[in-house]
C-alpha cells in the first residue's frame, strides 16, 4: 500500500486527543458543581472557559502551523494539555482548578489545529475526520462507563484527558517537522478562497455548536434533577448515545458524497432540533434516553459533513481550522448559556429556545452546502464512493478540482510531508 492511502493514524489520535475535552463537558462541569464550592452557573462558566480558550488556539494558530511545524506545535500542545488537566485533577483550589482548565484547553485547541489543518490536506479528509470522530466517541462513552466507579471528585474527567494526550505523544514522531509547499503552490493559494462561504459557514457553525453544547452541558442535570437517574444511569445512557454515535458516523463514512451535503446538513440539523426538545423536556428514564440516544447518533453524523465541507473550501486547510475554531467558540459559550437559559426559564423552555434557533441557521448552512455543490467536489470527497465501491483511484487525480473560483494545486504540502514521514 502506497502512503498516499495510508491513514493518518497520528492526526486521527491528534484529533481524538483535542476533541476529548468537549465530549467529556456533562461529567466535566457537574463534577465541577458537586465537587467543589462552586454553583450550577459557575461550573459551567468554568466549562465555557476551558472551551474558549480551545478556540482561541485555533485562531492564534492557525497562519503558523508551517512557521512551527506540524510535529512541534503538535506537541506543545499535548503538553500544555497534560499540564493545565493535570494540574487541575490534582487540586481542590478553586483558582488552580481554573487556570489549569485554561491551560489545557489551549492545548486541546492547539492539538485540534495540528489535526484539523492535515486532515485538510489529506486525499480523503472526509474518511480521515470520521474516523476522528469515531475514536473520540468510543474513548468518552468508555470514560463515561468507567468514571462514575472511580468515586466522587471533580479530577476523574480531567485527568482522563490529561492521560489521554500522554498516551498520544509518542504518534507525534511520526508527523512532519516541517510542511514543504513550493513557491508556486504558496503564490496561487495565498489567499482564502471562497470567502461569502467560508465566512457564513464559520458564523453559523458557531450558532449551531453554541444550541448543541448548551443542552450538552447541562444534559447531565437534565438527568440527575428533572429525570430523577443516578449518576450511575446517566453515564450508562451517555455512553450508549456515544455508542450509537459510532454506528451514525460508520454510516455517514460508509455514505460519503452519495447524497452531497445539503441533505445530510439541512434535514440532519431539523432531526436534532427536535431531539433537543425531547431530551430537555425529560422527566423519566424512557424519554431522556431516547432524546439523547437520537440526538448523539445525528450530531456527529452532520458534524463529519460540515467538516467535510470546510475542508472542500479550501485544499490548504485554512477554513477547516477556521470554521473550527469558530464551532469551538459555540461550544465554549454553551455551558454557561444553558446554565443561564434553564436556570431562568427552565429545561424544556432551553430546549424549544435552542431548537428554533437550530432550525433558524440550518437554512444558511445548507445553502452553503447548495452552492459548494453546484462546483465539482473536490477529489478527495469524490473519491469516497469509488473506494467504497473497492475500485482504486487514479495516482496523481489530484485533491482539488480545478474552478473558475479555485487555483488548481496539485498536491498540498502537508499531505507531502506527511506521506514521506509515514513512508519511511
Amino acid at each position: 500500500m502506497s502512503a498516499r492511502t495510508t491513514m493518518p493514524w497520528p492526526l486521527v489520535a491528534l484529533f481524538t486527543a483535542g476533541y476529548l475535552a468537549p465530549y467529556l463537558l456533562p461529567t466535566t462541569v457537574g463534577r465541577l458543581d458537586a465537587g467543589l464550592p462552586l454553583s450550577a452557573t459557575q461550573a459551567g462558566a468554568v466549562g465555557s472557559a476551558l472551551l474558549l480558550s480551545s478556540a482561541a488556539a485555533g485562531f492564534l494558530l492557525v497562519s503558523r502551523i508551517d512557521r512551527v511545524g506540524p510535529r512541534t506545535l503538535a506537541r506543545i500542545g499535548l503538553a500544555l494539555a497534560v499540564l493545565g488537566y493535570g494540574s487541575a485533577a490534582l487540586t481542590h483550589a478553586v483558582p488552580a482548578v481554573i487556570a489549569g482548565a485554561i491551560v489545557g484547553g489551549f492545548g486541546s485547541g492547539t492539538a485540534t489545529t495540528v489535526a484539523a489543518s492535515g486532515i485538510a490536506a489529506e486525499r480523503d479528509p472526509h474518511r480521515a475526520s470520521t474516523l476522528g470522530l469515531l475514536c473520540v466517541s468510543a474513548l468518552a462513552g468508555a470514560v463515561y462507563l468507567t468514571v462514575p466507579h472511580l468515586g466522587a471528585g471533580h479530577g476523574r474527567p480531567l485527568a482522563a484527558i490529561a492521560l489521554t494526550a500522554l498516551a498520544v505523544w509518542p504518534l507525534t514522531a511520526r508527523l512532519p517537522v516541517r510542511t514543504t509547499a513550493t513557491e508556486h503552490t504558496r503564490v496561487e493559494t495565498a489567499g482564502l478562497p471562497h470567502r461569502r462561504a467560508g465566512l457564513v459557514l464559520a458564523a453559523t457553525l458557531l450558532c449551531w455548536s453554541l444550541a448543541q453544547n448548551s443542552l450538552w452541558g447541562v444534559s447531565g442535570r437534565i438527568g440527575l434533577t428533572q429525570a430523577h437517574l443516578s449518576e450511575v444511569t446517566v453515564g450508562a445512557v451517555f455512553a450508549i448515545a456515544l455508542g450509537t454515535g459510532l454506528v451514525g458516523v460508520i454510516g455517514a463514512g460508509a455514505l460519503g458524497s452519495r447524497l452531497g451535503r445539503a441533505v445530510p446538513i439541512g434535514a440532519g440539523t431539523a432531526l436534532i432540533a427536535g431531539c433537543i426538545v425531547l431530551s430537555a423536556s425529560a422527566h423519566d428514564l424512557r424519554t431522556f434516553a431516547t432524546g439523547e440516544i437520537a440526538w448523539n447518533t445525528l450530531y456527529p453524523i452532520v458534524l463529519s459533513y460540515v467538516l467535510g465541507l470546510a475542508a472542500s473550501l479550501d485544499p490548504r486547510g485554512r477554513w477547516a481550522v477556521l470554521v473550527g475554531s469558530a464551532s469551538s467558540l459555540g461550544t465554549a459559550a454553551g455551558p454557561l448559556t444553558g446554565s443561564v437559559l434553564s436556570a431562568g426559564a427552565g429545561f424544556p423552555a432551553m430546549g424549544a429556545i435552542l431548537a428554533a434557533g437550530l432550525i433558524v441557521v440550518a437554512v444558511p448552512m445548507t445553502a452553503v452546502a447548495v452552492g459548494s455543490g453546484r462546483r465539482r467536489l473536490p477529489q478527495s470527497i469524490v473519491e469516497i464512493s469509488v473506494e467504497a465501491r473497492g475500485a482504486r483511484p487514479l495516482r496523481g487525480a489530484g485533491n482539488c478540482a480545478t474552478s473558475p473560483h479555485r487555483p488548481a494545486v496539485s498536491t498540498p504540502a502537508y499531505e507531502n510531508s506527511y506521506a514521506s514521514t509515514s513512508a519511511t
